[in-house]
Formats: C-alpha cells, structure tokens, sequence
C-alpha cells in the first residue's frame, strides 16, 4: 500500500539508557515530508528499571521476564495516555519499539520486550511493533533503524554530513550528496556505561555536563586495552548490545577517574569507527542524551577532524529525534516501504520489517516480506 496520505502518528522510544519513554507526534506520509507536532517524555516508574536490569541478556521467557514485560507495557500505555492529554491530539498509529534486553544478531536474535496486542488495545489504535525482527532473521543487524529517517528529516542540509546519536550505545548515520548514499552502524559504547557507573557509584542518574569527567585522570591503558576488542574491527555495518563491554574493572578507580576513563572510551570508540565511514563529514551533528555532556561534545570536537555541532544548529529537537524516527518508520512499514538497507545493517536487501497489531484482535505478521525502495 503506498496511498500517498498524511498520517497522525505517534512513536514511542526506550532506549538503553533507561531513563523513560519518549513519545513523538508527527505528522508525515512516511516517505519526504515529516513534521514535528509534539515531544514529551515519561518517565518509567523505579521498579520498572529494576525490572529490566534484572533480566538483560535473557534469550529465553520466563516469570521475571513476563513480569518485567507487564511493568513496561503498563509505562506504554500510561505514556500515550499522558501524551494524548498534552498533545491535545490522539494518533492513526503507534511506532513501538519495546525495550532492548538482548541484542545479538550474530545469533539472528533481538529481543524488545513489551506487549504490543495489549498497547492496541489498551489504546485502541493501531501499533506496529517488532520492527528489527525481520531484518535480524534475514542475517541484517536490525540497527541502527533510523538512517532512512534521517535520510528524510535532513534532506535540504549540505552533505556528506554524519548524525552521530549517542544513547545508551552509539551510532552514526553518514549521508552523502546522492539519495542512496547512506552508510550506518553502532558506533561503540555512549552513556550506558558512564550512567551505569555513575549510578552505582552516587545515585545520580549521570555526569551531568561532564564535570565528573573533567576532573578525573584517563587510564589509558583501558582505554586501549577496550579498544582490541574485534567488534571494533568487524566490517560496517554492524550493532551490538549494551552490554558488550567488560570494563568492571574501572569501577576500582576514583569515581572521577573512572567516568573520565568510560567518557574517553566513548569519545575513542567514535573516532575510531568514523574511519570507516565513506568519506569526511563536513559536519558531525550529535543527538540523544550525550549531547548535554559538554565535556564529551569538547573531546569529540579535539578527536574528529571535523566541526561537531549539536542537531539544535539543524533546528531538530535532539531529544525528540529517536521517537520522532519510530512514528515515521510505522508508516513506513505500514505501506511496505523499506525500513532498512544492506548498508544499514547488513540486510541481503532493502526491507520492510514491523508487525501490525489492531485494538481486540491479532497481528498481521510478514514482516520478511522485500520491501518497496523509495
């Protein structure tokens, strides 16, 4: 289906960071045109977050995971519940991502936990979720998922130009001056393992503007000792999980110097991987959460042979821009245009991917189904 209308539709992000659920209303007709109507974020209650610690790198169901999967659910559908109320608006469909509890697509596995039957019909409006599945079982990554997002959102900017979103993992999109000139994959770690310490460590939530970094020594010898790790050397594209890096070992550091050494493995892991990239970016535009440590925005601009600016010089909202990307790839999926390349994630060819979920019945699933490129 490819009906050229404009849809109402929200996206629903958890990332690996944890700290809530973003909730996008955009208006697009999931191809050129895309606009911002609204952006919130709710956050998830405490013992939803201990729940889904609790059970990451999970491959298999189980009471704690259907428990945990109930918790989320319920924060998804509190979270379109709130956003409806200061929206003003309610939406035509849902872009649902769940939460990431184990990511391996060497092992053609990828698990989002989270309810979407339940959220249609606790909603009544229509969801589509499961949307890295396809591409993981037909040998692709299944992320990043929003190169194609980006494609559209950055159409009229000068390029080649890199959109590097730091979460709780990072990932970079590199667009060059042709339409099909698009390269993706996870960069290396974000603020997962510095949020994760700092948490430990202090309570706090993260190092707010990188002043815990700022004053701590970097222990170089882990940072280049991280640095062997193969991932870093596997061709592009390619993902991981959040929890791919053994780096306990910085917790025995000063809590200043082992969020410095995490913050430089960050910043490292990201100069690293941009040589892969298809050529120098003009500019490096930076969105998620990493964004606010100015320390870290500092560091990338020493290490990156190039401007690094904020996606605010583009006029995005760069907390909004993953969400954003989900209610725009639910149209997407809902007219069968490709979600995902072979230079995104590996995918033996274009794909759509997402499973369609309606209020009081069942999924449509096929989701391997080729995709229609445009």
């Amino acid at each position: 289906m490819n009906d050229g209308n404009v849809y109402d539709s929200f996206g629903l992000m958890a990332g690996t960071s944890m700290d809530g659920i973003d909730v996008a209303w955009v208006k697009t007709d999931g191809k050129d045109y895309t606009e911002l109507m609204g952006f919130m974020t709710v956050p998830y209650q405490d013992a939803t977050v201990e729940a889904i610690r609790a059970v990451f790198n999970r491959r298999h169901r189980d009471e704690e995971t259907d428990l945990t999967e109930k918790l989320v659910t319920d924060d998804h559908i509190n979270a379109v519940e709130v956003a409806i109320k200061e929206f003003g608006h309610s939406a035509d469909i849902i872009g649902f991502h769940g939460q990431t509890i184990s990511h391996d697509p060497a092992q053609r596995f990828t698990w989002q936990i989270g309810d979407s039957q339940r959220l249609a019909n606790s909603t009544g409006i229509q969801i589509i979720g499961d949307m890295r599945v396809a591409d993981v079982q037909a040998g692709g990554q299944g992320a990043p998922l929003l190169p194609l997002c980006h494609r559209a959102f950055a159409s009229e900017f000068e390029k080649p130009m890199a959109i590097l979103n730091l979460g709780g993992v990072g990932n970079v999109t590199w667009l060059g001056e042709e339409r099909h000139d698009i390269v993706a994959f996870d960069t290396g770690p974000a603020n997962a393992l510095i949020n994760d310490l700092v948490k430990e460590k202090t309570g706090e939530e993260y190092d707010s503007d990188g002043k815990l970094a700022a004053a701590g020594t970097v222990h170089q010898d882990m940072v280049d000792d991280w640095l062997t790790n193969e991932y870093f050397s596997r061709p592009v594209p390619k993902s991981l999980d959040r929890n791919a890096w053994p780096v306990k070992r910085a917790y025995d550091l000063s809590l200043e110097d082992a969020v410095a050494t995490l913050t430089a493995f960050t910043v490292q892991s990201v100069a690293k991987s941009f040589e892969y990239l298809p050529g120098k970016p003009k500019t490096v535009y930076v969105c998620g959460g990493g964004r606010h440590n100015k320390y870290i925005m500092a560091e990338l601009s020493k290490a990156l042979s190039c401007p690094v600016e904020s996606v605010r010089k583009l006029d995005w909202n760069g907390d909004a821009v993953e969400a954003k990307g989900f209610a725009y790839l639910a149209v997407r999926s809902l007219l069968g245009l490709s979600i995902t390349l072979p230079t995104t994630t590996g995918a033996p060819e274009p794909m759509t991917g997402g499973n369609t979920y309606n209020p009081s019945s069942g999924s449509d699933t096929g989701a391997l189904r080729p995709a229609i490129t445009k």
